[in-house]
């Protein structure tokens, strides 16, 4: 993994409230100055900005708990040292689209179990709101009937293809825009809230943009993840929405790519297909995680929709 931070983090105010609580401090914000160009430990941080080491520690804490700042554990003349630095470079605050009362749509809700075909690498499994599902890190059990009941499916690296109606094709109305949302993480051993994967999509086989996770979070309970699931395990995602029309491929209302409604030839097919994974050759080889109803923070699987 590269010591370099991420170029941007989209905020969203909705589903991040952690983030925001730990910016809205001015405190706070210096130090993400001070550390955008440089690793710093504590001592070094509370000297620049003419801080007590105790308060140093209990912000620099909830920068670090918010994902915001990561620290390295490196040697130093007597024993070892924390040296803090910035998560990214960038933070962007951004409410995802509203839908405006005129635009009309049609939405499908596949459940995540529900795919027509995959290829992943271990750490993989899945597992419903009762129970692992087959055997952990092979392939084979996730042609487990049972997969249709799962809540949460993970691996190091593959993809997950999924087949939806295609239901624009029995509407005269034009296609103004496609969306597809669902709940993501990276994915680790245990759980580390500074993890970043690249997050492909492809429809229709052809490849729209990558998103990148910041981490696999495992800091408290997903609100719908069961208790039996343990804390080292992923807890929940972010609810993401990658959204297609004619003028390229965005996440969260920010463009991704230059791929368009037109480049995926809707209209020459009956089915809709979507595929979400991880490269083997990505820049950020962090996995990823998929979480369905019974799990994470949103209670739904993948869902479609078709704007009109």
């Amino acid at each position: 993994m590269s010591d370099t931070p991420e170029k941007l983090l989209t905020i969203n105010p909705l589903a991040d409230c952690a983030k925001i609580k730990a910016l809205a401090n001015e405190i706070r914000i210096q130090m993400l100055d001070l550390l955008r160009d440089q690793s710093l430990n504590v001592n070094q941080i509370a000297e620049q900005l003419g801080l007590p080491q105790s308060s140093t520690v209990t912000h620099l804490g909830i920068l670090e708990k918010a994902g915001l700042i990561v620290t390295d554990v490196t040697k130093a003349k007597k024993g070892n040292q924390k040296l803090c630095r910035t998560s990214f470079q960038e933070i962007l605050i951004q409410f995802p689209e509203k839908q405006t009362k005129d635009e009309e749509y049609v939405q499908v809700e596949m459940p995540i179990g529900i795919f027509n075909d995959f290829h992943v690498t271990a750490p993989c499994g899945l597992c419903s709101t009762e129970s692992v599902i087959g055997y952990l890190d092979t392939m084979d059990s996730f042609l487990n009937p049972d997969r249709m009941k799962a809540g949460l499916l993970w691996c190091g690296s593959g993809w997950f293809e999924y087949k939806f109606p295609n239901n624009s094709i029995y509407d005269a109305r034009p296609l103004k825009r496609l969306e597809f949302s669902m709940e993501l993480s990276s994915e680790t051993p245990g759980t580390n809230s500074n993890w970043p994967s690249d997050i492909t999509m492809w429809v229709n086989n052809v490849e729209t943009g990558t998103w990148v996770s910041p981490g696999d979070f495992g800091d408290k309970q997903g609100k719908f993840t069961p208790g039996w699931w343990k804390l080292e395990g992923s807890q929940y995602g972010l609810l993401k929405t990658f959204g297609i029309t004619e003028e390229g491929t965005f996440v969260d209302g920010v463009k991704i790519s230059d791929v368009t409604l037109a480049d995926l030839h809707i209209a020459d097919h009956h089915s809709i297909k979507m595929k979400i994974g991880v490269k083997e050759d990505a820049r950020h080889l962090g996995g990823m995680n998929i979480f369905g109803r019974g799990f994470g923070n949103y209670g739904q699987g993948i869902i479609l929709r078709l704007y009109y």
